[in-house]
């Protein structure tokens, strides 16, 4: 008698046959808390750092709170997690029967991440790759999120141990790549592509962050990194980019405040409703 793969649904698959099939993809994934339902779950990477992951998160997420949907954050960040400062959190994470407790924005966004469970928010996170790891799996795993709409994952750059630890244990319904203009950027963007794909996970497009500039006199937009090459990595990859968001010190000055929700910056407004239109079926 054959022998069934271990932990597949599917009593037709054998331990020779269900090696990479949709099964066998499943049974990786870790349970989500038992007390919550999470109807998608969204990631947005970026083969590096420094180009606004964090930014473009909270930005869709604060876009899509708008539109009346139950929103969380999942700060997977661990080394360096910006979210909650980002939305002048402070207080620290409690748990209870239900698990650990995210903190809310002033409206009603749920995030989780690390720096709601130190003592001090400027502590250093010195941790190996094993142990990163394991704290994005509780933050699924072990987090009271209650009833979401929508769950956005603020990804750690690259592809190493945690963005590939999400990969595989959180059923990821889509990715957004962040990038910015520089052509340097077209390999970092392939990248992020590349493992998204060779992981089977849906690239629902696009964003490019720092776009340019616009004058406060003349209104003309500046390209401070030269002419945008993301019209032609999108084509190439055969993406669509969702949007494109300017350096405006406006809205710097309200991350720097913690009031990052009462930004006007309608930059995102078409990825918001293209994420909305995706997912349509999943939320009615």
């Amino acid at each position: 008698m054959e022998e069934k793969a271990k932990g597949c649904s599917d009593s037709g698959c054998t331990k020779e046959t269900c090696e990479g099939c949709e099964h066998s993809k499943q049974s990786l994934y870790e349970e989500l808390n038992m007390y919550s339902s999470v109807k998608n779950v969204i990631g947005v990477v970026s083969g590096k750092g420094g180009v606004g992951k964090s930014f473009v998160t909270s930005m869709l997420a604060v876009l899509l709170s708008r539109k009346g949907y139950n929103i969380g954050i999942l700060d997977a960040d661990i080394t360096g997690p910006s979210i909650p400062k980002m939305f002048g959190i402070t207080k620290k994470a409690k748990g209870n029967e239900l698990g650990i407790i995210p903190e809310h924005t002033h409206n009603n966004i749920q995030v989780m991440s690390v720096n709601l469970l130190l003592e001090q928010e400027d502590d250093p996170v010195i941790w190996r790759g094993p142990i990163l790891a394991n704290t994005v799996k509780q933050f699924w795993t072990e987090v009271y999120w209650g009833e979401l709409d929508y769950l956005l994952i603020d990804m750690p750059p690259g592809t190493g141990d945690v963005p590939l630890t999400v990969f595989q244990s959180i059923p990821l319904d889509g990715i957004v790549i962040v990038t910015s203009p520089q052509d340097l950027v077209s390999m970092i963007v392939k990248k992020a592509y590349n493992m998204a794909k060779m992981m089977n996970i849906s690239v629902l497009g696009l964003v490019e962050n720092m776009s340019y500039v616009k004058c406060p006199d003349c209104g003309k937009e500046i390209n401070l990194f030269g002419k945008s090459k993301s019209e032609e990595i999108s084509k190439e990859i055969g993406v669509d980019i969702l949007g494109r968001i300017p350096i405006d010190p406006v809205i710097a000055q309200l991350v720097d405040k913690g009031e990052f929700e009462r930004f006007d910056c309608d930059c995102l407004a078409d990825a918001a409703k293209q994420i909305e239109n995706i997912f349509a079926k999943e939320i009615s």
